[in-house]
C-alpha cells in the first residue's frame, strides 16, 4: 500500500457527480475498505458516502489540501458491485451513486449473520434446468401460468441463486413456496443483512440484480420481457442486461425465463434455449375487423356481444387510449395503411402525403393493397364506450383505470386501460377491443409491448375453469404475432420482427439515447457539425428540449456522449434504450 492511504468516495448526494479523495486515518485503516459506507466532509458540511477504491492520492493533488475520513457508518456494497456499478455507469450514461444506493442498505447495517445454506435430502429436478446447464446459460420458454417453485427450486440445489421477479406480489409468493421446500430464503430489500450474510435464494424485484451476495451460482431472471424490469428514469438500466453481464463477471449461470421472449434475450440467447410444454396457453382468436359492417362506428363485434350476454361468463375489455395516435385506414377496402418499410401505422399529414412516425418514411395516399386514394379516420368511442358494453351485455359494467383503487369483484364485466389487467382477480374471457392502437404504435418494441399485454391476459383467464380465451380484434388479422399465438407458433413472428429491427438498426442491433432538458438541441446540432462524432452518430431534434441519438452500438453512443462538450449552463438527461421509443 502507498505511504498515503486515500479513500475515493462517492457522496450520497442528490446531484454531485463526482468522486472525491479522503485521507484514511489511522484509527479506520482497518475499517475503509471498498464498499462500506463512511461520513466524509463535503462543502461545508458533513455526509455518507460509499468507498469505491483505496490507493494514492489523485495526480496533481496537494495531499495538505485532502480532507480525512470522519467515520465508518456501517456496510455497504461489495467490490464486486463496485465493478459492476462502473461499467453500468457507462453503458447507461448514468452516475454512480444511482447505482451503488440501489445495492445498499436502506438503513445502517454494521454486522450481518452468518450463512444459512440448508443441507437438504430431498434434490430437486427440472429437464429444462438440466438441459440448461449442458448449454452453461440460456433462455427457458414457459407458458404464463407455469408454477416456477419446481424448476426455481432445482437451479437452487445447484448452489446460491439470485431471482428477479416483476412484481412484490410474486416475489412474496415464491419466497413462500421455496421456505416451504426448506430453503433459506431473502427478500430483498427488507432483508438486506441476511441476502449479505449467505442464504440459499435472495429474491426480489428488479434491484435485487444488484444484491451484494458474495457467493452465487445462479442468477434467473422471470419474465425478462416485462417493461417492470427496466428502469423508467434515468440511468434507464434494465435487470436482465446487469444480470447477463454480472452473471459473466462472475463465471455464474444466468438463465432467462419468458412465455415471449423479447429479442435481446433471443440474441443473446442464440440456440442455447429451451422450451417447456408444461401448462398450455388458453385459446387465443383473431376478430377481423374488417368483416364487420360497423368497424369504422363502433368497437362492439358480433363475437364480443356473444360474450357479454353469457351471463356465466366473467369478461374483461382493454382499451389503451391514452396518448394513442388514431389509426388511417382505405376508405374502401378498410385496410389499415401501414409503412412497407416497418409496419408501423401511417398518419396522413395532408391530402397528398402519408407519414410514418417510427421511421420517417412517407409516401403519396395510396392504399398498398387496392390502389385507392380514399381514407378514413378510425375514431373509437371511447366516452360512450362503457354505455354501448352495458347496452350489449344487459348488465352493468364496471370501469377501471390506473386511478382505481379497490374494484368490486361482485360485478362480471369489466373496461378500463391496461391497468384493468392487473386490478381484477380472475376471468373467464379478455378481449383487446382495439389491439391495433398498440400493435401499430410508432415505437420500435410496439409487438414487445403487445406480447406483454396478452401474457397478462393469458395468467388473468388461466385459472377459469369455463373455456378460458383471449379475443383479439384487429384490423390487422396477418400480424405475424396475433397469428403465432393463435397457432401457438411464434417462430415467424420471431424472423419477422429480427429482420425489421436489423434492418432498421434499432437495439439490440443498435442503440438509441433519448435526450431531454436545457441545452438539447444545441448539444445535438454541435454532433452534427463535429465530424468526428457525426460519422458515429445520428440525431434528431424532436423539439427543443428534446431529441434522439442513434449509433450501432451502446459503447459508441456512450463513448460519444462522455466525450462531446455539453453546451454551457445545459441540464441534459439521456435515458439509453429506453422501453417506448
Amino acid at each position: 500500500m502507498p505511504s498515503v492511504r486515500v479513500a475515493r468516495v462517492v457522496p450520497d448526494v442528490t446531484g454531485v457527480d463526482k468522486i472525491f479523495d479522503y485521507l484514511v486515518p489511522e484509527a479506520l485503516i482497518e475499517q475503509v475498505r471498498i464498499g462500506v459506507r463512511v461520513r466524509v466532509p463535503l462543502h461545508g458540511r458533513n455526509v455518507a458516502g460509499w468507498v469505491i477504491e483505496i490507493g494514492a492520492p489523485s495526480a496533481g493533488l496537494e495531499i495538505s489540501k485532502i480532507k480525512s475520513v470522519i467515520k465508518v457508518l456501517g456496510l455497504g456494497v461489495t467490490k464486486e458491485i463496485v465493478n459492476l456499478a462502473k461499467w453500468a455507469t457507462k453503458r447507461w450514461a448514468g452516475r454512480m451513486r444511482s447505482f451503488i444506493s440501489t445495492a445498499a442498505p436502506a438503513t445502517l447495517i454494521s454486522q450481518v449473520p452468518s450463512s444459512r445454506y440448508m443441507p437438504r435430502t430431498l434434490h430437486h429436478v427440472s429437464e429444462a434446468f438440466e438441459k440448461i446447464k449442458v448449454f452453461g446459460n440460456g433462455l427457458i420458454t414457459v407458458a404464463p401460468l407455469t408454477n416456477l417453485t419446481p424448476l426455481i427450486s432445482s437451479i437452487a440445489c445447484d448452489g446460491p441463486t439470485i431471482v428477479v421477479m416483476p412484481t412484490q406480489h410474486r416475489v412474496k409468493l415464491l419466497a413462500a413456496a421455496l421456505k416451504a421446500n426448506n430453503y433459506s430464503v431473502a427478500q430483498w430489500p427488507q432483508d438486506w443483512a441476511m441476502a449479505y450474510g449467505g442464504v440459499d435464494v435472495v429474491v426480489g424485484t428488479r434491484s435485487v440484480v444488484w444484491a451484494p451476495v458474495e457467493k452465487f451460482v445462479n442468477i434467473v431472471v422471470v419474465d425478462e420481457h416485462d417493461d417492470l424490469l427496466q428502469e423508467e428514469r434515468s440511468p434507464t438500466w434494465h435487470a436482465r442486461d446487469v444480470a447477463i453481464e454480472r452473471a459473466a463477471r462472475a463465471g455464474a449461470r444466468c438463465i432467462l425465463l419468458s412465455p415471449i421472449s423479447s429479442l435481446s434475450a433471443r440474441k443473446w440467447a442464440g440456440d442455447r434455449t429451451v422450451v417447456d410444454n408444461q401448462n398450455p396457453w388458453p385459446e387465443v382468436l383473431i376478430i377481423d375487423r374488417n368483416k364487420d359492417e360497423q368497424w369504422s362506428r363502433s368497437l362492439i363485434s358480433s363475437e364480443l356481444i356473444a360474450e357479454l350476454r353469457d351471463k356465466s361468463r366473467r369478461v374483461v375489455c382493454v382499451l389503451n387510449t391514452k396518448g394513442r395516435g388514431r389509426l388511417t385506414a382505405c376508405g374502401s377496402c378498410r385496410n389499415i395503411l401501414r409503412c412497407e418499410k416497418c409496419d408501423a401505422a401511417l398518419n396522413q399529414l395532408d391530402k397528398t402525403k402519408l407519414d410514418c412516425p417510427r421511421c420517417g418514411e412517407s409516401r403519396p395516399v395510396i392504399c398498398q393493397v387496392c390502389g385507392s386514394s380514399s381514407c378514413a379516420v378510425l375514431k373509437p368511442g371511447v366516452a360512450r364506450l362503457r354505455e354501448e358494453l352495458e347496452a350489449a351485455a344487459n348488465r352493468s359494467v364496471l370501469e377501471v383505470t390506473a386511478a382505481t383503487e379497490t374494484v368490486n369483484e361482485r360485478n362480471s364485466v369489466f373496461v378500463g386501460t391496461e391497468a384493468v389487467l392487473h386490478r381484477v382477480q380472475n376471468a373467464d374471457t379478455v378481449v383487446f377491443l382495439d389491439i391495433d392502437s398498440e400493435l401499430l404504435a410508432p415505437r420500435y418494441r410496439a409487438n414487445e409491448i403487445v406480447a406483454t399485454l396478452i401474457v397478462h391476459a393469458a395468467r388473468l383467464v388461466g385459472r377459469s375453469s369455463a373455456s378460458p380465451r383471449i379475443l383479439l380484434q384487429t384490423h390487422t388479422p396477418d400480424n405475424s404475432l396475433l397469428v403465432g399465438l393463435q397457432s401457438r407458433d411464434l417462430s415467424k413472428y420471431f424472423v419477422d420482427d429480427q429482420m425489421r429491427r436489423s434492418m432498421l438498426k434499432f437495439p439490440p442491433f443498435g442503440s438509441i439515447a433519448q435526450v431531454s432538458g436545457k441545452g438539447t438541441k444545441s448539444f445535438l446540432d454541435s454532433l452534427n457539425e463535429t465530424l468526428e462524432f457525426s460519422s458515429v452518430v445520428q440525431t434528431m431534434n424532436k423539439d427543443t428540449d428534446n431529441g434522439l441519438i442513434r449509433a450501432a452500438s451502446w459503447q459508441e453512443l456512450t463513448d460519444v456522449l462522455s466525450t462531446a462538450k455539453r453546451p454551457a449552463k445545459s441540464r441534459l438527461t439521456f435515458h439509453i434504450d429506453p422501453p417506448r421509443v
